[in-house]
């Protein structure tokens, strides 16, 4: 069963209906179609709807969202089934077969397609090479087979032209080794209809072109131009990257471009003339180089037919219609082997090679059938005949394993198996194959007859012997049938409806004839490729051989051994059906979806599934999807069995009544019940939700908090740890301060850690502090008095000046005369000696206070260089550059106050009585105000700061 979808959406399984009618079928099938959901269940089969219009379904997110999955835990999908056969090849080691089936333009081949990305996107974890490129290998088969294997027809744009069955083999671990493909009936009437020509001709470059000698245009070419525009996938470029990366070397796909243009070249002209296309020797010539060949032989070949008779050989010139019917021929047979070489070519590199079981385990296999769709047409020919025909047989094959599958389940867990009338289509089969009176056996008889042998001796013999049968008729059994024409027309009461065939062309093309003229001619080919795809060119004219099998017998065979590899694996379907005729992805047309359901029998496999019992399930998945319902099974039951448990959980939902208990599974009679316990386990499932959240979050903040706490405890251990390896640092390098010369003033603090500065600041600065102080207080308590009187001067300067002054001369020794000190006035010390030392004779003072160099500013704004001496008794001024000569001299007493700046450039005014102040800056600096002090000073407004 399908994960349960919204109502909108229709039932995802048809199995689910509440009646199973072909009315309410289509109904769902259409809602379906309409909200977007193109893909829906019959138990484990999978109805898909062409939605013509692409769909972001397929991407890497939805292959993660199947793999693994059973088929009720996702809604529909292509990626379902194909995970349900891969994972009964790899868990039951069993084969397994998706069989795919539809009419044509139903989506067959893109479904196939997505079945094989599936498949390989899902296999090969680690990425090794050789998996990979196995993989991108059985891929790129698919795009060339397209390629060469469609062509358009009225009804598909990209219709498949022949059967494709495809093997790819496993390894024991589930990574695809290899792979097989088997193909059947190549339809190659319209052979120039396929992609490939079409590719070729509008994608091809300009110097491929010429050197094919063949046109862009394909309305030259006879049969191409009949077909119309077609939508040309894949590219011509994306084709031939494909053969190169499968293994194609580059002779090989030059030899295919070269059969291609031969049969372009080959049916350029109109029907009936041929005469005419020989006698122009451009062409020949062209035929000649392509097929490596000689010009002669071509045009002999064309012209001539070559008949032994006993031991004489003679030429048999050919007539307009013989001549058009050998060309003809030989391009669909040139076709023919060029496809078949390139499915064997692609088998070659793809198939197990060295492969023991013994070794390597056991070899398991999925195959993927792609096969062609039934068709009406209004003038259905041999090739249409005998698809038709496989559909039956395919369709005879499913109902069979259908029924089969569900009799032994049914049988297999002790349930009663109640009886469903259904078509046989055996007898249908049987009309087609039966030995000496099916169809194929009347055709090949008169293929056998002696002399002429016409279509209309086939029909004669098939009225002969199928007389009395219901499903055959003609106009000669049914006079009144005007639908029927005269020795041409017969009907088949097919599963899928009634077809009306022609006769037309039915020996021609069952007998397959090709003159051994054509085959030696290709046999002696210099090329090798073309030269191996015509191995019976090799026999000599007079060589009598074998009848070969006609070409119905040999699609009948192939069909019988692909019927018989198809039931000895575990089957899979994919049914798909087309919406309408015009390509829309909107419309839904109602008669034509009801035919094909009638036509896949669907409905009939609604009731199969139903026969009884609409849902089974085994008992441990039964339980895990529904025992929160019960309080006897969740969490866990303590019954003896899981059998037990589900009989405890329906029995107390009140549905004993409605199921039945097999011996590994339990059967569901009626939709109703399950979407009654559906409906119980969603409420449950919210309340479980909620609960599962709430001990969830407590789990997560207990933990979160556990986390905190055992964070926070670290971080405590590593701040005390840290803070310990400071102090011992700190201890470490200012250990032996105490006898070091600066007593520890060169040591380098360490940096505090982070810790000690942001919370422990305080404690940090009191402790440099304390070593400041220490280190102040030994440096102290070793003055002498008068060293100690200049310290405490200095710090009541610095009190005074309360820090305006950046050098208080902390640095140094304050001295008071600085002119007689050789460290400042080197070169004047000694001639100022001599000129204070007269100046103290003469003026009696007893020492000297001050002397410096100054810069002296006056009231014109100008600068000179000046000294000043300040004794005991009076200022004087002098002229450093007139060895100190005094130019004035002030008694102490009319100095009324000193002002100083508080800038950097040490600006000094001595105050007088009588405001003739005098303005200088000590050590020869002039202050940038320099014009501003001079109006001070001419005013006597020095109000700079007294002292």
């Amino acid at each position: 069963m399908a994960e349960h979808e919204s109502l909108e959406f229709g039932k995802a399984d048809f199995v689910l209906l509440d009646n199973v009618s072909m009315e309410e079928f289509m109904a769902n099938l259409k809602l379906r179609f309409e909200k977007g959901k193109i893909y829906t269940y019959i138990g484990e089969v999978v109805v898909s709807v062409n939605p013509y219009r692409a769909m972001n379904i397929y991407g890497r997110d939805t292959v993660e969202q199947y793999k693994g999955r059973e088929l009720y835990e996702r809604p529909p999908h292509l990626f379902a089934i194909a995970d349900a056969a891969y994972k009964a090849m790899k868990r039951r080691n069993k084969d397994t077969c998706i069989v795919i089936s539809g009419e044509s333009g139903a989506g067959k081949t893109e479904a196939s397609k997505y079945i094989m990305q599936y498949i390989a996107a899902i296999t090969n974890p680690n990425q090794r090479a050789e998996v990979e490129r196995v993989k991108n290998m059985l891929l790129k088969s698919n795009c060339v087979l397209e390629a060469f294997g469609n062509a358009k027809t009225n009804r598909n744009d990209n219709s498949s032209r022949f059967g494709k069955y495809m093997d790819i083999n496993f390894d024991f671990k589930g990574d695809p080794i290899g792979g097989h493909i088997s193909n059947y009936l190549l339809e190659k009437v319209q052979c120039c209809m396929f992609c490939l020509v079409h590719q070729l001709l509008r994608g091809a470059p300009d110097s491929l072109l010429r050197s094919l000698h063949i046109q862009k245009d394909p309305t030259v070419y006879n049969y191409i131009k009949v077909g119309g525009q077609i939508k040309v996938r894949p590219t011509f470029l994306s084709v031939a990257d494909a053969m190169k990366v499968i293994g194609f070397t580059g002779d090989e796909i030059q030899t295919a471009y070269k059969i291609l243009a031969t049969i372009l070249h080959l049916v350029i002209t109109d029907n009936n003339k041929s005469l005419l296309f020989v006698q122009t020797p451009k062409l020949v010539s062209v035929i000649r180089e392509l097929l490596s060949t000689k010009e002669e032989n071509v045009e002999k070949a064309l012209l001539y037919r070559t008949v032994a008779t006993g031991r004489d050989v003679i030429e048999k010139q050919h007539t307009e219609q013989e001549a058009s019917y050998g060309r003809d021929a030989l391009a669909k047979a040139m076709y023919e082997r060029l496809f078949c070489w390139i499915v064997g070519r692609i088998n070659d590199i793809i198939e197990v090679k060295n492969y023991d079981a013994r070794i390597h385990g056991k070899n398991t296999v999925i195959g993927v059938l792609d096969i062609y769709g039934f068709e009406i047409f209004q003038n259905n020919s041999f090739e249409q005949f005998c698809i038709n025909y496989c559909n039956e047989k395919l369709q005879q094959l499913f109902i069979q394993l259908v029924l089969k599958q569900e009799q032994e389940e049914y049988q297999r867990e002790g349930i009663p198996w109640k009886h469903i009338d259904y078509f046989n289509n055996q007898i249908i089969v049987d009309l087609v194959e039966q030995q000496h009176k099916g169809i194929i056996s009347v055709l090949d008889e008169a293929c056998m007859n002696v002399g002429k042998v016409t279509d209309e001796v086939f029909l004669q013999g098939l009225n002969g012997k199928l007389a009395k049968h219901a499903h055959y008729t003609s106009r000669k059994l049914s006079p009144t049938d005007k639908s029927l024409e005269f020795d041409r027309d017969f009907r088949i009461r097919h599963y899928a409806g009634d077809v009306v065939y022609s006769v037309v062309g039915f020996i021609d093309k069952n007998k397959d004839t090709l003159f051994q003229d054509f085959k030696r001619l290709l046999y002696n080919s210099a090329n090798p490729v073309l030269k191996g795809m015509w191995p019976e060119g090799k026999l000599s004219i007079t060589e009598v051989t074998k009848r070969p099998l006609t070409a119905a017998t040999l699609f009948k065979n192939s069909m019988i051994s692909l019927v018989e590899n198809l039931a000895s694996k575990e089957p899979y379907y994919v049914r798909c059906i087309k919406p309408n005729d015009v390509k829309s992805p909107l419309l839904f047309e109602q008669e034509r979806c009801r035919h094909q359901v009638e036509y896949l029998g669907l409905l009939e496999n609604v009731r199969v599934r139903r026969a009884g019992f609409a849902y089974r399930q085994t008992y441990p998945r039964f339980l895990q999807r529904y025992k929160m319902i019960s309080e006897f099974t969740w969490p866990n039951h303590d019954l003896p069995s899981d059998k037990d448990a589900v009989k405890r959980l329906l029995q107390g939902c009140g549905f004993d009544h409605d199921v039945a208990y097999g011996k590994t599974k339990v059967f569901i009679r009626t939709p109703r019940t399950l979407f009654s316990l559906e409906e119980q386990r969603a409420e449950m499932v919210q309340r479980i939700v909620l609960f599962l959240q709430k001990v969830w979050r407590g789990t997560i903040a207990r933990m979160r908090y556990r986390r905190m706490r055992a964070a926070l405890v670290i971080l405590q251990a590593y701040r005390r740890y840290k803070v310990k390896s400071y102090i011992r640092e700190v201890n470490r390098r200012f250990k032996n301060v105490r006898s070091m010369k600066d007593y520890g003033r060169h040591v380098k603090w360490p940096t505090p850690p982070k810790v000690l500065q942001s919370r422990f600041r305080s404690a940090l600065s009191f402790l440099f502090l304390f070593t400041s102080r220490w280190w102040a207080w030994t440096l102290i308590k070793g003055l002498t008095p008068e060293e100690t009187l200049q310290v405490r001067a200095k710090v009541a300067s610095l009190e005074a000046l309360k820090g305006q002054r950046a050098d208080l001369g902390l640095q140094r020794a304050w001295e008071g005369n600085y002119l007689v000190s050789s460290w400042d006035s080197p070169d004047t010390a000694a001639s100022f000696t001599l000129v204070s030392s007269e100046l103290q004779r003469k003026d009696k003072y007893m020492r000297v206070l001050f002397s410096c160099n100054v810069r002296k500013i006056n009231r014109f704004h100008k600068a000179e260089d000046r000294a000043v001496l300040i004794t005991d008794r009076h200022l004087y001024k002098m002229d450093p550059l007139k060895q100190y000569k005094p130019m004035k001299s002030t008694p102490l007493y009319n100095v009324t106050g000193v002002s100083v700046s508080p800038g950097k450039d040490q600006l000094v005014v001595f105050h007088t009585k009588d405001s003739r102040d005098l303005v200088v800056c000590l050590q020869g600096m002039v202050p940038a105000n320099e014009s501003r002090i001079g109006e001070l000073v001419g005013t006597g407004e020095t109000s700079v700061g007294r002292r």
